[in-house]
């Protein structure tokens, strides 16, 4: 039984005689199964108070660097200041560098200077382009850990990534979009903000793999490039249903849907399907007003927090654990809301996806 901890300290946190706890140790036998398990659990504690008292004290400057529409960005920020006095006693404090659209060289410079100022660490959502993946490089060459949050750069010197499983969010889209359609006619729109950032374009895979198996009839129209932002937004829904008349759904990967619904109703179209990603104070709106179907959600609580302890880890004050696994999906519809994002009462439970709740 592996350990780093003398035996004494291990006897004195059990309530056990150090031959006891020997004997445990090195499988002398004569100890009943009942006390092996009271020096294990020893053990685990005293691990964990090493922990903490590593933390003690310790202060953890992190600077949160995103391109991204405000509704998310503000959405992130909630979400870290909400976990903060989770992550005591370590002190976590933080910096926050939001844009919403841009050239990569804005977002470069913003990088290229943490590594000159320093930090402890850097949460990252950004375009996957080259001068990004070497500005992180220069970053881990400073010794600046830096995480990727929801969108990936799997090819930079990152430490980790937080977020959803793309491919299988887009895939339950197109589960829930081609349910929902059934055997009445029309096309799906696909909108993207950008085709740099590489979550979109996961999301877009696995939707187009899984409504090509199930739907293959089924003629999906992409638009992209306007930013998720409502004013680049509806010009580019607009143009796509002048297009094509056959136009009746929509699974959005990078939001702009006040922009997307305005397009429809001023069109004179009915959006017979829309679904959506994360709950931003957007998305809960037009999901509690029943204009959404259905919104793909994941814990940004739950990502926020994790990338703070891959920074940690990073400088040795947690422990090494597994390869993180991806935020669950959870598919939200007007009825089983988190009570968080809405101020009504509502049934908790198990996402009702049925005809009726589809429709816009």
């Amino acid at each position: 039984m592996g350990h780093p901890f003398p035996i004494r300290e291990i006897a004195r946190q059990a309530g056990l005689s150090e031959a006891t706890v020997d004997r445990v140790l090195n499988g002398r036998g004569g100890v009943r199964d009942s006390t092996a398990q009271e020096v294990r659990r020893a053990i685990a504690d005293l691990d964990r108070q090493r922990t903490q008292v590593r933390l003690v004290g310790r202060t953890f400057m992190v600077d949160i660097v995103m391109q991204s529409p405000e509704r998310f960005s503000t959405a992130v920020r909630a979400a870290l200041e909400a976990e903060l006095p989770a992550l005591h006693p370590a002190v976590v404090r933080s910096r926050f560098h939001f844009r919403e659209t841009g050239p990569a060289d804005g977002l470069i410079g913003v990088l290229d200077r943490i590594a000159r100022r320093g930090s402890q660490g850097v949460i990252l959502k950004a375009p996957d382009v080259p001068g990004i993946t070497e500005a992180v490089g220069r970053l881990a060459a400073a010794g600046i850990p830096v995480v990727t949050l929801v969108t990936d750069l799997p090819t930079s010197a990152r430490v980790g990534c937080v977020g959803s499983d793309n491919r299988a969010a887009g895939a339950t889209a197109a589960y829930l979009v081609g349910q929902w359609l059934g055997e009445r006619p029309g096309n799906v729109l696909t909108s993207l903000s950008s085709g740099s950032f590489r979550n979109e374009e996961e999301r877009e895979m696995g939707f187009r793999s899984a409504m090509r198996a199930r739907h293959p009839r089924r003629t999906l129209v992409e638009i992209a490039e306007g930013q998720g932002l409502d004013a680049t937004q509806y010009d580019l829904v607009r143009a796509a249903l002048d297009r094509d008349p056959d136009i009746r759904a929509v699974y959005s990967i990078g939001g702009g849907n006040i922009a997307t619904l305005r397009a429809f109703e001023d069109a004179g179209r009915e959006c017979t399907v829309f679904v959506a990603h994360d709950l931003d104070h957007d998305n809960t709106r037009l999901l509690r007003e029943h204009r959404l179907s259905a919104v793909l959600h994941h814990d940004l609580r739950q990502d926020l927090r994790e990338a703070c302890h891959i920074v940690m880890r990073a400088h040795g004050a947690l422990p090494s654990v597994g390869p993180t696994l991806p935020s669950p999906i959870q598919v939200v519809t007007p009825y089983n809301m988190p009570t968080n994002t809405s101020t009504t009462t509502v049934r908790r439970g198990v996402a009702e996806v049925s005809p009726k709740a589809a429709s816009s």
